[in-house]
């Protein structure tokens, strides 16, 4: 017995009809609000695609909001325009850190941002996933591509501890490692200032045991994390974001560019430190 066709008019019903649930009204509006300089097509230079933010905003709201239970505070500290560094803590295996920070100042209601996130170079060498993360945003952490976004007055999320935080056990849980001091530099020279973000509940997402180390050098990858569960926990995450803090751009000592990094560092611990004393449980 011939098996029955698939009807493709009814197929391209149920694909409509579960887009129109993920990326709303209210997401639609929020993306198209942003007067993002793009071109006829609706990317920019680094690859940010409109229609691949959106897609994404609609996904992401509904882990920020219903799975993570995201709680942010101090994002009137992010200016609504021009260039800015946000600067945080990184952690839990996978980018849900940056997603969530990204996702922050999207629907921020003191002035929206797109941010840009720094992601690291063996990304794009990952099937799909390179193409994927250019168009949410996401550009290789390279200072030359950082300049010229803060050039352009562009908001961006770094993660300065790369992935000796976010590959970390978790025994390291929320103990902050060495901090690259790239930024710093990025900061003075381009006039940025720097928000501090102290990110709680991203460590309990996907705890990891240790790294299978033979298999990561095999697969050209920094780790692969032996974790008890492959999908990271709904984790309760809360988002303190500083007060600016601005640089001196006029020429200094690398023990004093050092100096400033480990004052960056102070706050964002501050901040963990109080995200972590105002939530009443992890899950």
């Amino acid at each position: 017995m011939k098996a029955p066709a698939l009807d493709p008019p009814r197929l391209s019903r149920f694909g409509e009809h579960l887009l129109s649930r993920i990326v709303t009204a209210e997401v639609d509006a929020m993306i198209d609000g942003l007067h993002k300089r793009t071109g006829s097509f609706g990317y920019d230079p680094w690859g940010y695609d409109e229609g691949s933010v959106k897609l994404a905003a609609g996904v992401i709201k509904l882990l920020y909001e219903r799975y993570f239970r995201v709680q942010a505070h101090g994002l009137e500290n992010i200016p609504a325009h021009g260039r800015v560094l946000i600067v945080g803590n990184h952690s839990g295996q996978l980018p849900m850190d940056g997603v969530l920070v990204g996702y922050a100042l999207l629907s921020n209601v003191h002035g929206p941002r797109a941010a840009r996130a720094m992601i690291e170079r063996f990304f794009p060498t990952v099937p799909f996933l390179g193409n994927l993360l250019n168009g949410l945003g996401a550009v290789i952490g390279d200072p030359h591509n950082c300049a010229k976004m803060l050039e352009s007055e562009e908001a961006i999320i770094v993660f300065p501890e790369g992935v000796r935080g976010s590959g970390k056990p978790w025994r390291l849980r929320y103990q902050l490692q060495r901090f690259g001091n790239g930024f710093v530099h990025l900061a003075m020279n381009h006039r940025a200032p720097v928000v501090p973000v102290g990110i709680v509940g991203c460590e309990e997402t996907m705890p990891s045991l240790g790294s299978i180390t033979p298999l990561a050098r095999l697969l050209g990858v920094p780790y692969v994390p032996i974790v008890p569960v492959p999908l990271p926990l709904p984790a309760r995450v809360i988002l303190n974001f500083g007060e600016p803090v601005e640089f001196d751009p006029e020429p200094c000592s690398e023990t004093e560019a050092q100096r400033r990094v480990e004052t960056v560092k102070a706050r964002i611990q501050a901040l963990i430190d109080a995200g972590l004393s105002q939530r009443e449980r992890v899950f």
